[in-house]
């Protein structure tokens, strides 16, 4: 009789034990900060008005409310960024994380005339943002959305204008930067850093400046191309990215 008290004590002790370290792995916990940035288009505004951000782990999810009126993602191009969200998230491997966008209040100006932003899956499921990171339980983490304005913007034959956000998301402890400038910025350039099979674009602002966040290390190529006849494509060969950094390859002339 006495073994028996004894083996049910040890038996409790050992599933409330199991119990305890499962709760406290289920309250681990991430501070995630979210920024976002903008890849230039040549548009005189975009204003986006989104709902929320919701970010899917291992071991739970957690949406993130983003407070405020509709911004000009335009405002914040070549370095700049803006704080949309912030909130504690369940810790462990990222899975998925989603943009929402209101139903309302998304548009673009185009020559000074307003015209509505339509998302067709934007409000409802939402856009679905590819990032493979870990969230490590106390340690704060930070995550810039680069938004492409150039790719996300699509005209209708009829005149209309569709959002079809194309968003990178780049963990910015663990990226570096590339910025430089064209010349004659009126030779509208396209730009594209090039590491390998991997490939981002994007273009030169209107005084010829372009910027790339969320680079990894490594070597990259330069390749630009400007988009008015007169100009010649360049290139610029080993342009050497290090994590935490901003690498200015200068002024490239395309005359």
């Amino acid at each position: 009789m006495k073994i028996n008290l004894i083996f049910t004590a040890l038996a409790a002790a050992v599933l409330l034990g199991s119990c305890s370290e499962d709760d406290n792995q289920a309250t681990q916990t991430t501070p995630v900060t979210i920024k976002i940035t903008d890849a230039p288009g040549y548009y005189d505004a975009i204003h986006l008005n989104i709902d929320e951000i919701e970010i899917r782990t291992s071991s739970g999810s957690e949406s993130l409310d983003v407070d405020g009126n509709p911004f000009n993602i335009l405002n914040y191009t070549m370095g700049k960024d803006t704080v949309i969200a912030g909130d504690d998230v369940p810790s462990g491997m990222i899975q998925e994380i989603r943009l929402k966008l209101e139903d309302e209040g998304n548009e673009i100006w185009v020559d000074g005339t307003r015209h509505p932003l339509t998302t067709p899956s934007g409000q409802s499921s939402g856009v679905k943002i590819k990032v493979q990171d870990e969230l490590i339980p106390n340690v704060a983490y930070t995550l810039l959305l680069d938004f492409d304005a150039s790719k996300s913007i699509v005209q209708t034959g009829n005149g209309k204008y569709l959002l079809k956000p194309v968003i990178r998301a780049i963990p910015v402890a663990t990226s570096g930067a590339i910025t430089g400038t064209v010349n004659p910025a009126a030779s509208l350039a396209h730009v594209f850093a090039i590491n390998g099979v991997d490939t981002v674009g994007t273009l030169a602002n209107s005084v010829g400046k372009f910027y790339f966040p969320g680079m990894s290390e490594g070597t990259y190529k330069i390749v630009i191309q400007p988009t008015v006849t007169g100009y010649m494509d360049k290139t610029i060969e080993d342009v050497q990215v290090v994590k935490g950094s901003v690498k200015d390859i200068g002024t490239i002339s395309v005359q």
